[in-house]
């Protein structure tokens, strides 16, 4: 089993509940863990024997812009759609911060993060 990671995928988006987060947006920062066994690909060096990172970027990319009142529905959206897309992960991680969160004070980010295994 081996453990492949996008780490770090910035976006702009729409998530909160406050009306200017709607028109205005916010920088998200999106990282995803899968576990997957990668052997035969080591072995053939063929694409197609492995996970293909634009793949899955794309849902990422495809899930981020979806206004979401919560972060939380973001981050099960992207967990559900990775692992309906791609069989072969048997785990994955996500972890979905909202930097500069309005809070009324100085915090850098708000985080979730979300597992799943099969």
């Amino acid at each position: 089993m081996s453990k492949i990671s996008l780490e770090n995928m910035e976006f702009h988006a729409y998530h909160g509940c406050l009306e200017h987060e709607f028109k205005l947006g916010n920088t998200f920062i999106v990282s995803v863990t899968m576990e997957l066994d990668t052997q035969l690909a080591g072995e053939t060096d063929n694409l197609e024997h492995t996970l293909n990172y634009q793949s899955v970027y794309d849902v990422v990319k495809q899930q981020m812009e979806i206004p979401s009142k919560l972060i939380e529905h973001v981050g099960q959206r992207i967990l559900y759609n990775i692992m309906l897309s791609f069989p072969q992960i048997e785990a994955l991680d996500i972890r979905l911060s909202k930097l500069n969160p309005p809070l009324g004070g100085k915090v850098e980010r708000v985080t979730i993060e979300l597992s799943e295994n099969r």
